[in-house]
């Protein structure tokens, strides 16, 4: 959690608001005792915050005599953020209230290889339908989150290389939803906004954490000291096209040779049950299989984690986390993935990294990309900057 800034330089009505966005501070008191301000000063910052609409004030408690006991909380009916997770087949839309909880979702299946051009005004339009269903509840729209396979420009707002999305790389998303908000668009890697959404509620406190997304391709997305790590260029948690002797003489669909997903992933899964005949057109149909006792599936799924597990030992050795977070498609064959993977992963990484290693199931499910694409890009429009910039009555970045 951020604290205040220095001793030297007096909170500001944003950093008040992240204690209690944080739940950190829940009174005037605590705001006073956490961040050395004076009475004064902590009613002035609280009546703006009151002004702006992120915080409300009410009573709690019986009287014993004088004014009420009244507690400081975040307001976050106060506007909404609209959630887009744009998959190969399938895009998941969603209304998120200020907490990044979903509060109205719908799917939007579409064709593979459907470019931006034919689908961003689809979006757009369902974007626009889904906040009007909410009717004058939904307040004002405070940003957009969009998350995308591969790995993406978050400067630009754009995919930078995805062999998922022919057509997608270096085109801006944000034109296309000049029509539905002017609040500011943010767009990351799918399994970084996945991540992201694991870092809420009772999984917060985990400051070292790294999610994989094992679904038609292979992804992770890393958490080190509390912070999301992207790397240089984007491309940190690519782990699908990390070679592998299992995958020695394969050609992934990246068009490389070797690479993890082209034995792990779940489009090689379909692919293996179609040389056998199977009627399977994506994982879920392979999950499915293996959910209702198919043996073939089953061990396929399996088999899929213990490969995974070998190419991730290396990054556990590398990165130490506390916990690893299963998601994506596979993590609906959650007991059947993980077996294999622990095999291959506490195999090989070593005794110390994985002492007090845990491994989890994703938490919010297949809502996991639009709670994530939410909560990245509330983590901007809600940061102690653009909280300062709001209440300074400032243009928002």
């Amino acid at each position: 959690m951020r604290t205040p800034r220095s001793t030297t330089s007096p909170a500001t009505g944003g950093d008040v608001f992240a204690l209690i966005r944080a739940g950190q501070a829940t009174t005037r008191t605590e705001i006073g005792t956490l961040t050395g301000l004076s009475r004064t000063a902590v009613a002035a910052r609280v009546t703006s915050l009151q002004a702006s609409g992120l915080v409300v004030e009410r009573e709690e408690g019986v009287s014993t005599g004088g004014r009420p006991p009244v507690k400081l909380s975040f307001h976050v009916q106060a506007g909404v953020v609209l959630s887009a997770a744009i998959g190969r087949s399938r895009t998941q839309l969603a209304i998120c209230d200020l907490a990044g909880d979903v509060i109205v979702a719908e799917d939007v299946e579409q064709e593979i290889g459907t470019s931006p051009a034919e689908l961003m005004p689809v979006i757009a339009q369902r974007l626009i339908a889904l906040r009007e269903s909410l009717g004058e509840t939904a307040g004002r729209t405070v940003g957009i989150g969009i998350s995308l396979p591969g790995t993406v420009d978050t400067e630009r707002g754009c995919s930078l290389n995805s062999p998922m999305m022919s057509g997608w790389d270096g085109v801006p998303l944000q034109p296309f939803l000049a029509d539905v908000t002017d609040a500011p668009v943010f767009v990351d890697n799918d399994a970084n906004v996945m991540v992201l959404a694991e870092r809420r509620g009772e999984r917060r406190d985990f400051a070292d954490m790294l999610l994989i997304k094992a679904s038609t391709g292979l992804g992770a997305g890393l958490v080190s000291g509390g912070v999301l790590q992207r790397g240089a260029l984007g491309a940190a948690g690519e782990i699908g096209h990390t070679k592998t002797a299992a995958a020695q003489g394969v050609v992934c669909r990246c068009g490389d040779v070797g690479c993890i997903e082209a034995v792990a992933g779940g489009w090689a899964l379909v692919r293996n049950l179609q040389e056998q005949g199977r009627e399977v057109t994506h994982i879920r149909d392979v999950i499915t299989l293996a959910l209702a006792g198919d043996a073939e599936a089953r061990r396929m799924i399996r088999e899929s984690g213990r490969q995974i597990g070998e190419v991730l030992s290396g990054a556990i050795n590398l990165l130490n986390p506390e916990v690893v977070i299963v998601g994506g498609d596979m993590a609906q064959a959650y007991d059947t993935f993980v077996a294999g993977l622990r095999e291959t992963l506490y195999g090989n990484a070593i005794a110390v990294a994985t002492q007090q290693l845990q491994i989890l199931p994703w938490t919010h499910g297949e809502l996991s990309g639009v709670v994530g694409s939410a909560t990245m890009a509330l983590d901007h429009v809600l940061s102690v900057p653009a909280v300062d910039q709001l209440l300074a009555g400032a243009p928002r970045p």
